[in-house]
Order: C-alpha cells, then sequence, then structure tokens
C-alpha cells in the first residue's frame, strides 16, 4: 500500500502531488538534522514575495522544524540557516517529538491515567463568597 498511502495520505510525509509540485515550482535550499527539506519558490508570488515549505522525512509534526528553520520559513531573515548558526552549546540537548497523545504523554499527580487519587486538601485555601 506504500504508493497509494503517498497519493492520498498528508500526514505521514508528503504526497505525490506535493512531490511533484515541489520539484516543478520549487528550489531545494537545505536539510535539517532530522532530513527535513526545505524549499523556496523559483518566482515570487503577484506580492512579490516568495514562498517556503518544508517536506517533513517522516510524520507531520511542526514540533520536528528547529527554531533556526522556523524563523527562515516565517520570514525573519532572507538568509538560509546553515550559513548563519553557530556551533552547538554544551547544554543543548537532541531532539525529542512531542508526545502528547502517546503513552509517553507527561501525566501528573492525581491524572484519571495514573489512577486519579490527588493528595487530600491541607485546608489553606479558602473559597470565595459573594456575600462577604
Amino acid at each position: 500500500m506504500g504508493i497509494l498511502s503517498k497519493i492520498f495520505t498528508w500526514w505521514d510525509g508528503a504526497t505525490i502531488g506535493t512531490l511533484v509540485n515541489s520539484a516543478m515550482t520549487g528550489v531545494q535550499v537545505g536539510t535539517d538534522s532530522q532530513g527535513n527539506r526545505y524549499y523556496r519558490s523559483k518566482k515570487p508570488n503577484a506580492r512579490g514575495q516568495e514562498r517556503r515549505w518544508v517536506i517533513y522525512d517522516g510524520a507531520n509534526d511542526a514540533s520536528r522544524v528547529p527554531s533556526e528553520w522556523h524563523g527562515w520559513l516565517h520570514g525573519a531573515f532572507d538568509d538560509v540557516p546553515e550559513s548563519r548558526l553557530p556551533p552547538p552549546k554544551i547544554w543543548e540537548v537532541e531532539y525529542t517529538p512531542n508526545a502528547t497523545g502517546t503513552a509517553q504523554a507527561y501525566r501528573p499527580q492525581g491524572a484519571l491515567e495514573r489512577g486519579g487519587r490527588r493528595a487530600a486538601a491541607t485546608g489553606d485555601y479558602e473559597a470565595w463568597a459573594p456575600d462577604s
């Protein structure tokens, strides 16, 4: 079902139409560390602006776009980020995908998924009443 999924699905990579359109109307300008490819249009639109887009290598998740490429996609600067990147800092960590909706998602104490037991009230809260 590989070719059919490429024709009809958009959530796992790009469709065949997007890939063909990118090849015909766009110029690849770079790739990030996760394999996402970045494009700009060959010709500006009617307002004189160039269009910029990303084709994800895998699932279409906007959190997979690094901050430097996010700035480029939104026109914060014209240079390709690869030419402007400072050396990585020692405290920087590798990308981790957005875990919302998965078994790895953060669930605080008292969440229904963790049994729904909350800590007992301590009595330090006084409810507001409109009469007082």
